[in-house]
């Protein structure tokens, strides 16, 4: 491999919030080849396979899943073969063409019981079917031996998809008051952010080549903790959005806890992450969440124009 010119980029999931913006960051460091779900599809085994073996590509970026927490609970089989079967199998296939495979995965394969942030080497007790699943994914990835960055994020967010931020400023156009969980705490992440750090860390490896490249992925594989630094609570992040977002209406945010708000998944009391791995190994750290946030609604007269045709259901997050 000679340079950027040499190499594909096989990229899942680009129709999504962190795909999206991964198929602008990656612009570059190769031949980015960015499939949707039509094409490749985590819960069709088979089409994994052969779009893998089709692109023959040399890094394979994942950012696809099965997302929807509450559903998986009573969807697990197409929970855990989207996000437990088929990342085993794109690193199979990546162990075999000697690719990289870089795969996102979350805080909630964590029980949320700890005080303070979490560790990469803090123990995985996942509390509801989307963080079994996901870590299931995790576990056959490193199972396969093929060299592999996995980014644990948080709270992920951005100007599409369904997400928090577009479901409070859809709801904030509608109502006075609103009642937000106060009592869970992590990283609000943007994905732009996710997709600059990725781009960030695959810089690293494109100037290398040869053996030199093998050694620095090898050397490096294993599981990194990628999210916006700092934390708050869902009310927190919520108060922030209409803080920053300005314009003539601001509804009151009400603190609750999350006994009085439940959901058929049961989710983390503390998602906090630590990300000292990341910038002890990368050089790289992420922005604070207020900053990105603030960075996101930069550009809120395009976010606005989305959220009247935004159906977020406010239940998943």
């Amino acid at each position: 491999m000679s340079g950027a010119a040499d190499r594909t980029i096989l990229l899942t999931g680009v129709s999504g919030q962190v795909g999206f913006e991964l198929a602008r960051s990656l612009q570059g460091l190769g031949n980015v080849v960015a499939v949707e779900r039509g094409r490749l599809d985590l819960g069709d085994i088979d089409q994994v396979r052969q779009v893998v073996r089709d692109v023959k590509p040399s890094w394979i970026v994942n950012p696809a899943a099965y997302t929807a927490v509450d559903r998986a609970e009573s969807d697990v089989d197409d929970a855990m073969r989207a996000n437990g079967e088929a990342p085993g199998l794109l690193a199979e296939e990546a162990k075999r063409l000697g690719a990289l495979l870089v795969h996102y995965s979350t805080d909630y394969v964590f029980d949320g019981m700890k005080n303070g942030a979490y560790v990469e080497a803090d123990a995985t007790g996942p509390q509801n079917v989307y963080g079994k699943s996901k870590l299931a994914g995790e576990q056959a990835i490193a199972a396969s031996g093929c060299d592999h960055l996995i980014f644990r994020t948080s709270w992920v967010y951005g100007a599409r998809g369904r997400n928090f931020l577009l479901t409070m400023l859809r709801l904030g156009a509608k109502r006075d008051e609103m009642s937000v969980v106060a009592d869970q705490y992590g990283a609000p992440t943007w994905a732009t952010t996710i997709a600059t750090l990725t781009s960030g860390v695959l810089t690293q490896s494109a100037a290398l080549h040869g053996d030199a490249a093998r050694e620095w992925r090898r050397a490096r594989s294993g599981v990194y903790h990628l999210t916006a630094s700092g934390a708050t609570s869902w009310h927190g992040f919520a108060e922030a959005i209409f803080d920053m977002a300005g314009g003539d209406r601001k509804p009151v945010v009400k603190p609750i806890s999350m006994a009085s708000y439940p959901t058929p998944a049961q989710r983390p009391g503390n998602s906090r992450m630590s990300n000292d791995k990341l910038a002890t190994t990368f050089g790289l750290r992420a922005p604070d969440w207020r900053e990105a946030l603030r960075l996101c609604l930069g550009g809120a007269e395009f976010l606005r124009p989305r959220v009247a045709r935004s159906h977020t259901d406010s239940r998943e997050y």
